[in-house]
């Protein structure tokens, strides 16, 4: 065979080994090139189960399909075994003269003018053998079978470098499988509503709620400062319904770009605007049978309102730059730390999207009105970071606890979530002490810096200080400094004669 076609059909099995995933098929698929290219009568390659201690034969050309299934080998019988058991090619040139040659398969008719050549070579793993590749060709004494098992040593290299990827690509797929059941499993507990912390009469109020919605189709509304949980409580409604299954998308309306959202949430074709080099789903296609979150609603442009309530309304959408409408079963969860109310009446938010939005309402209290889920969230956030640093840390102290339940938490459980974070990190001992927490929450008795004067001492003494101040920057001069702090001359003179300043001391 000359070296361009060699060449050329490495080049063509390469190819068909690579067109497909499927074993049988792409072996199959090899083997009807060769009986083109190398003018082969049949083919076959055959796999070693090392369990049975058995050579089978995966796929064959020129073979019964009942010659196939009947016919096994052994380890070292005919010259099929004997090259799995060496591991060393082997060539034939007239099978007729070869006491070997078994031909269990009993495909091969000897005629006289029809001398079968035959060449077998192992297909390796590494240095393991795991088959067998074999051709049948008609004798012709100008063919070298020493070129001819030069190129078939090649091809079963191939074979086995594809066997390979697929076994690593079946590996990684069942991986991929198992990690996807454990990961839904551990969304579906990580996201229970009894793993919501909180017991204070206000989360209870929350917790039935959730109940009773995560079994409808509802679209569920969830209102709340920034840091209260309300992408906890779309979680669990989700986690909870019977969409579980189903995908779970997040879209945080304020984070896309203006010109973007529409695009991200409705998807575009090809050509569709200036970047567009290929069609791309929306959110709301992603989301098909599940549940799609938007975060910060109120966020979102009036243009693009009016499409959201087509698909509240009517559960389809276009593509931008598309014609065809586009059906869909999502559930809809939207938040908001807005008022939504104002913004419709300031028309910055259509009313009839929010009262499509606003079916079942979900409100987040803010942490300063639950005082009572206080340690138990900061007990769940020590044990969780503790954990994550290698600290071992048991409790808070009594006057860290105090600071904790004063303060007012106006980031509400994000910022107590990084108030702990970063106490476990400075903490080097057993207990969060006081000293550990952020200096926002040092209080008055816990510094020792409470005022032992009175309010209106207090407006005293900075009086005093001003008209101070401005005679020094003035030099004495009274109506310079009454006009620094825009009152007349007799109001000051009256200030600085009951608070005993004399400008003359200033000149």
């Amino acid at each position: 065979m000359k070296k361009i076609e060699e060449t050329t059909l490495l080049y063509e099995i390469s190819k068909a080994l690579n067109e497909h995933l499927d074993l049988k098929t792409s072996l199959y698929k090899v083997l009807d090139i060769l009986s083109n290219s190398m003018k082969m009568e049949r083919g076959a390659i055959t796999i070693l189960d090392p369990l049975r201690n058995e050579i089978n034969i995966e796929v064959a050309h020129g073979i019964s399909r009942k010659a196939m299934e009947r016919v096994k080998y052994k380890i070292g019988e005919g010259i099929t075994g004997r090259v799995i058991e060496t591991g060393k090619a082997l060539a034939i040139p007239k099978i007729s003269e070869e006491p070997l040659f078994l031909n269990r398969t009993a495909s091969r008719r000897m005629k006289m003018k029809q001398e079968i050549s035959f060449i077998c070579v192992p297909v390796k793993r590494g240095k393991q053998v795991i088959g067998a590749f074999s051709v049948d060709k008609h004798y012709d004494e100008s063919y070298s079978l020493k070129v001819g098992k030069k190129l078939m040593s090649v091809i079963a290299t191939m074979i086995a470098q594809h066997v390979i990827n697929l076994e690593t690509i079946r590996i990684e797929k069942d991986q991929l499988r198992e990690e996807n059941r454990r990961l839904q499993s551990e969304l579906e507990n990580k996201y229970r509503v009894t793993d919501i912390i909180g017991n204070s009469n206000k989360m209870r109020e929350v917790y039935q709620m959730i109940s009773q919605v995560s079994k409808s189709n509802a679209t569920v509304l969830v209102r709340g400062e920034s840091g209260t949980g309300k992408e906890l409580v779309a979680n669990s409604i989700h986690y909870n319904s019977l969409r579980t299954k189903g995908p779970f998308v997040k879209v945080n309306c304020t984070a896309l770009p203006t010109n973007l959202i529409e695009s991200e949430l409705f998807g575009h074709e090809k050509g569709a605007f200036t970047g567009a080099i290929k069609k791309k789903l929306g959110k709301f296609e992603l989301a098909h049978k599940g549940t799609i979150f938007l975060d910060e609603i109120g966020s979102v442009r009036l243009d693009v309102q009016v499409r959201l309530l087509r698909v509240l309304q009517e559960k389809e959408f276009e593509r931008l730059g598309g014609h065809g409408t586009i059906k869909i079963d999502v559930r809809i969860i939207a938040a908001t730390n807005k008022n939504l109310e104002d913004a419709v009446d300031e028309e910055s938010f259509r009313g009839d999207l929010y009262y499509r939005l606003n079916v079942f309402p979900i409100y987040m209290p803010p942490l300063r009105e639950r005082k009572t889920d206080i340690l138990l969230l900061a007990d769940y956030f020590l044990e969780k970071y503790a954990r994550e640093n290698g600290k071992s840390i048991k409790r808070f102290s009594t006057p860290s606890i105090d600071m904790l339940i004063d303060y007012h938490w106006p980031g509400n459980v994000r910022e107590l979530e990084n108030c702990i974070e970063r106490a476990v990190l400075l903490c080097e001992e057993g207990v969060i002490h006081s000293y550990h927490l952020p200096p926002t929450l040092q209080t008055g008795t816990e510094t020792g810096t409470i005022p032992t004067y009175s309010l209106q001492e207090a407006v005293s003494k900075l009086e005093k200080e001003m008209l101070i101040d401005a005679l020094k920057n003035t030099r004495g001069n009274v109506t310079r400094a009454a006009d620094m702090l825009k009152t007349t001359v007799r109001k000051f003179a009256y200030k600085a004669k009951h608070f005993d300043v004399d400008y003359r001391d200033y000149r």
